[in-house]
C-alpha cells in the first residue's frame, strides 16, 4: 500500500483506527458522517491506543490523523444530554477525555498532528496534546462552545492554555472564532501550513525526519523540556542524569557516522 492510500484509508465505523508504517504509527479519528466527532468510547479507545503505543520501544513517531477531509469537529454533541446529564456523570465523561489527551501529551513517543479541515474543540484539545502540528490551508481552527452555553473542563483546557497562552486562550473561547490556518500560524497554534495536497506528503515527510534521529534522544528531549517549563529549578541530580547518553549504543554511533561521513543508524540503544 502506498503512504497516501495509507493515510487515506477509510474505516467503516466510528472508532479511533490505527496503522503501522515501519516505524511510524498512524492514529485515525473516524466517526464517518460527523466529521470525526469523538464519543465516550472513542476517547476511551483513543487513551488505550496512546497508552499502548507510548510502551512501545520500536516506535519512533507517531502520526495522528483525521479520517477523510476533517481532522475532528470535536465531541459528539448527540450524546451530551445523557452523558452528561448529571455532574457525577459530566465528571467522569470529561475525566475519560482528560485522560486521553495526558496518555497524548505524555506519551513518550513524537506525536505529529496533520489536520485538514475542521479542528474544533475536543479536535482542537488532541491537536494542542502533540508536539507538531501540520496545518492544510483549509484547516479551520477553534472552539465556539460559548454558543452551546457549557466552558471547557479545566482538564481538558489546561493543553491550549499551555500551547497558545492566556491571550490567544482566551480569544479562542471568549470569542468563539475559528481561525484559517495561516491565523492559527501567526498566533503558534500550527507548526506549519502546506496546500491542502501537500498535507499528506509532508506530514510522513515530519515524521521520517523525526525517526531518522536518534529515538532515545528524541524521548529524552521531550522529557527535559517539559520539565524545563515547571517553575521549579533543575537539581544537581538531574543535571547530571541529562548526560545519560554518554553509555549509549547511539552515542557511539552517531559519532562514529559523523566522522566516517556516512549515515547514522540508530537503534535506540
Amino acid at each position: 500500500m502506498t503512504d497516501a492510500a495509507l493515510m487515506t484509508a477509510t474505516p467503516s465505523q466510528a472508532k479511533i483506527d490505527q496503522t503501522r508504517m515501519d516505524d511510524i504509527a498512524i492514529v485515525t479519528l473516524c466517526n464517518p458522517g460527523k466529521l470525526n466527532a469523538l464519543n465516550a468510547a472513542m476517547w476511551q479507545q483513543l487513551h488505550s491506543i496512546m497508552r499502548g503505543l507510548g510502551e512501545d520501544d520500536t516506535l519512533r513517531c507517531i502520526l495522528l490523523r483525521g479520517e477523510g477531509a476533517a481532522f475532528a469537529a470535536g465531541g459528539d454533541l448527540e450524546e451530551f444530554r445523557t452523558a452528561r446529564a448529571t455532574v457525577d456523570l459530566a465528571m467522569a465523561y470529561h475525566e475519560t477525555v482528560g485522560a486521553a489527551l495526558a496518555a497524548i501529551a505524555q506519551c513518550p513517543v513524537p506525536t505529529v498532528a496533520a489536520i485538514l479541515g475542521p479542528c474544533i474543540g475536543g479536535g482542537l484539545e488532541i491537536a494542542c496534546a502533540c508536539d507538531l502540528r501540520i496545518a492544510a490551508r483549509n484547516a479551520q481552527l477553534g472552539a465556539p462552545i460559548m454558543k452551546l452555553g457549557f466552558s471547557m473542563y479545566p482538564g481538558e483546557l489546561e493543553g491550549l492554555l499551555a500551547l497558545a497562552g492566556p491571550a490567544v486562550a482566551k480569544e479562542i473561547l471568549l470569542e468563539g472564532k475559528l481561525f484559517t490556518a495561516d491565523e492559527a500560524y501567526a498566533k503558534g497554534l500550527v507548526s506549519r501550513v502546506v496546500e491542502d495536497a501537500q498535507l499528506v506528503d509532508e506530514a510522513l515527510a515530519t515524521a521520517r525526519r523525526i525517526a531518522k534521529g536518534a529515538p532515545l534522544v528524541a524521548r529524552a528531549h521531550k522529557q527535559w523540556i517539559k520539565r524545563l517549563s515547571g517553575k521549579n529549578p533543575l537539581t544537581a541530580e538531574e543535571k547530571r542524569a541529562s548526560f545519560y547518553f554518554l553509555d549509549t549504543a547511539d552515542y557511539k554511533e552517531g559519532l562514529a557516522a559523523f566522522l566516517d561521513k556516512r549515515p547514522p543508524q540508530f537503534r535506540g540503544l
